[in-house]
C-alpha cells in the first residue's frame, strides 16, 4: 500500500493537521537547518501537532558546500530539540539541490552521512535529490549501504512511479504543486515507491501513534447554518465555529467527511450561527477589514491573538473573534 507524505518549510502556511492527516498524508519531513547556521524557526512549533495528528514528523537539511562537521552538528542539534530522534519519526533527510555541491556531491553525502550517525546514533538516512542529480551526478554505489534510502523529486504527478529506479529508492516527490487541506497554496507532495512503505522511513521502523480522539458530545440542535465556499474543509469549519466535525457530520448526515462540495449548505449546532467565533485569514486580507467585517476593532483583534505587529497576518492564519 502506498503511503503518502508532504514536505514544509516556512514558506508554507500550515492551518490544521487534523484535516492534513484527513486526506490520507501520513508523513511530514520539516526544514529543520540550512548550512551551519541557518535554522527554519517555523518547524520546532508544528512537529508535536503533526505527531498528536497521527503523522510521523521527521526533520531535513538543506546541504551547502564547506565544514560538513559544523553542518552535521546543527541539524543533529535540531533533530535533537525537536524529539525527532525518537520512536516514530521519520529519518533524517539530507537534501541536496544546491548547484554548487555538484562537484564532489557524493564524497560529501559519504561524509555527511558517517558524521550524522555518529553525531545522533540514528542509522537510518533519506538522500534526497531531483531526477538530474541521480541520473547524471550521484553515484549511490559509493554511498547506499541498508540504511540508507533514497528520495527523488521528478513532478510528473504520478505518485510513486518516477520514471528512475534503484534497490533503494524508497520516496517519490511527484509534484511540487499540491493541494492538501489544511495548507494554504501549494505544497511538495510525496509518494512512497513500490514495496517501500512508512514503516521503512521511520528510525524505529513504527508508525505514529496519534493521540486518542475526545469524544464527541451529542449533536445540539437550534443553530444556524453555514454555506460552504471553495477551499473549506469540514474540520476548518468545525474550528471556525467552535464545534467538532463528528458533531456537523451528525447534524448534516455526511457520509464522507473529506467530501463536501462548494454551494452546500450546513446546518450549525445550537449557538453558532454565520458570524463565527473564529475567521481563518485569507489572501489579501488586512486586519482591519476583518475587524470591520465583524464589528470589532483592530486593537480587540490584536490583543486577542497576541498580534505583536497588526500590519503582518499570514493566509491561513486563525483569528479568535472578540
Amino acid at each position: 500500500m502506498t503511503d503518502y507524505g508532504i514536505d514544509v518549510s516556512h514558506w508554507n502556511s500550515v492551518a490544521d493537521w487534523q484535516a492534513i492527516r484527513g486526506n490520507g498524508i501520513s508523513f511530514c519531513s520539516f526544514k529543520l537547518t540550512e548550512s551551519t547556521t541557518y535554522t527554519d524557526t517555523t518547524s520546532a512549533a508544528r512537529i508535536g501537532p503533526a505527531r498528536a495528528a497521527g503523522i510521523a514528523p521527521g526533520g531535513y537539511h538543506f546541504a551547502r558546500p564547506g565544514d560538513i562537521g559544523g553542518q552535521v552538528a546543527h541539524f543533529a542539534g535540531q533533530l535533537r530539540a525537536g524529539g525527532l530522534l525518537g520512536g516514530g519519526s521519520l529519518a533524517p533527510m539530507l537534501d541536496m539541490e544546491a548547484a554548487e555541491l555538484r562537484p564532489g556531491a557524493n564524497g560529501f553525502i559519504a561524509d555527511f552521512i558517517g558524521q550524522l550517525r555518529a553525531a545522533t546514533g540514528i542509522r537510518k538516512v533519506l538522500v534526497y535529490a531531483n531526477l538530474d542529480w541521480f541520473t547524471h551526478v550521484l553515484d549511490p554505489s559509493r554511498w547506499v549501504d541498508d540504511d540508507v534510502l533514497l528520495w527523488i523529486a521528478r513532478y510528473n504527478g504520478d505518485p510513486g512511479n518516477p520514471g528512475w529506479s534503484h534497490p533503494h529508492l524508497a520516496v517519490h516527490q511527484h509534484t511540487q504543486k499540491g493541494s492538501v487541506p489544511g495548507v494554504a497554496g501549494n505544497v511538495d507532495r510525496n509518494a512512497t515507491v513500490g514495496s517501500w512503505s512508512l514503516a521503512n522511513l521511520t528510525v524505529d521502523g513504527s508508525a505514529p501513534v496519534p493521540a486518542p480522539p475526545t469524544p464527541a458530545p451529542p449533536p445540539p440542535t437550534g443553530g444556524g447554518t453555514y454555506t460552504v465556499h471553495s477551499g473549506d474543509t469540514l474540520s476548518g469549519i468545525a474550528a471556525k465555529f467552535g464545534t467538532t466535525v463528528a458533531v456537523l457530520v451528525g447534524l448534516n448526515g455526511i457520509a464522507n467527511p473529506n467530501l463536501i462540495y462548494a454551494g452546500q449548505t450546513l446546518r450549525l449546532p445550537g449557538g453558532a450561527t454565520s458570524g463565527g467565533r473564529r475567521y481563518q485569514v485569507r489572501s489579501g486580507d488586512t486586519l482591519s477589514a476583518i475587524a470591520a467585517k465583524f464589528g470589532t476593532t483592530v486593537g480587540a483583534l490584536a490583543a486577542r491573538n497576541h498580534i505583536a505587529n497588526p500590519n503582518r497576518i499570514y493566509a491561513g492564519q486563525w483569528l479568535d473573534i472578540p
